[in-house]
């Protein structure tokens, strides 16, 4: 599935991962390729993401580069509650940044819901980003916006309809295709779509629905998965 990707083979890019349902499993699968393809991988958060559970974060520039020696990538952030990593000071990032081919971030929280519209402050996505991977869940697929949303409101709101309203296939492709939706402040930076948990026949059906309407609005990089959720 991640070989549809054209940019795995690169170097030089800051991908920003968007959206909800599955973004620091995301996040981490395409460090893992990026570094097995040779790229010394930097990933971190520009909101939060729970600290890994191997020995991947790194304090240092040496500690960086000991990681990636060691054939792996590295995490980098500041200690947060709750087991969590919060985004480093822009001058700190940038010094390791300096040091990466690939960067990986994500710019974006969901409290673990498969579906999201961002509020006014997000997503924060750096400058010097040319990249933006915005994901869904297809668990939200059929529920309501008050069972499957994070940031309900603002669904709500975005759709034009009520909280106790179903996600279609429609309603889904309009937030991921909306400057208001998944797509907020993508700008002229390259959008790829990725919907996640297509793990049924129903949810697969629904996401080459999804997929077939993105195509219809321009957006033609759209990857149907299955990841499980992981944080590391």
């Amino acid at each position: 599935m991640l070989e549809r990707f054209p940019f795995l083979k690169e170097k030089g890019h800051v991908i920003s991962l968007v959206g909800a349902g599955g973004k620091t499993t995301l996040m981490y699968a395409l460090a893992r390729q990026f570094t097995k393809n040779g790229a010394r991988t930097l990933v971190t958060t520009t909101t939060h993401i729970y600290k890994p559970k191997e020995k991947l974060w790194a304090c240092s520039s040496e500690e960086i580069q000991n990681l990636w020696r060691q054939g792996s990538y590295a995490v980098v952030g500041e200690a947060a509650e709750e087991g969590k990593l919060a985004g480093l000071p822009a001058q700190e990032l940038s010094a390791y940044a300096k040091l990466a081919d690939i960067i990986l971030i994500e710019a974006d929280g969901a409290q673990r819901m498969p579906c999201k519209v961002p509020a006014d402050h997000e997503p924060v996505l750096l400058e010097d980003s040319d990249i933006v991977v915005g994901v869904m869940g297809m668990a939200a697929y059929g529920k309501t916006i008050e069972e499957a949303c994070f940031r309900k409101e603002e669904s709500a709101r975005l759709l034009g309809i009520r909280k106790t309203d179903l996600l279609t296939a429609e309603r889904m492709a309009a937030i991921l295709a909306s400057d208001k939706g998944t797509r907020k402040n993508v700008g002229c930076r390259d959008y790829y779509v990725v919907l996640n948990q297509c793990d049924n026949e129903v949810r697969r059906q629904a996401a080459e629905k999804i997929r077939k309407l993105l195509e219809k609005q321009g957006i033609h990089s759209c990857v149907l998965m299955s990841f499980g959720e992981e944080r590391n």
